[in-house]
């Protein structure tokens, strides 16, 4: 998974690069989803107005890649909070290029 992310070219703008990289991974033979809803549940209530995972792979883990020059605290509590959100124990947050 690792390798699929590191041969997407570099310097895609973030949706180009959303896409190659589901597109490599889903070529090694991996089930994901793109743009997974993750929706906000507080006391019991489900608000539908949360995020948007970029790509889960195999139901397992949690992928957010970013088309910036440095990855941001912001992004990394980005993750953490999908991670929160979704349950999920592993997450990558992935530069892949300059915006």
């Amino acid at each position: 998974m690792i390798e699929a992310a590191i041969n997407v070219q570099p310097g895609l703008l973030e949706t180009v690069y959303e896409v190659v990289l589901a597109r490599e991974l889903s070529d090694l033979g991996l089930n994901l989803k793109r743009q997974v809803s993750v929706p906000i549940i507080y006391k019991g209530i489900r608000f539908n107005e949360g995020f948007r995972a970029d790509i889960i792979v195999e139901k397992v883990v949690l992928l957010e890649p970013k088309s910036v020059e440095r990855i941001l605290p912001a992004h990394k509590k980005q993750v953490q909070t999908y991670l929160r959100l979704t349950g999920l124990k592993l997450g990558y947050l992935l530069r892949g290029g300059r915006s």
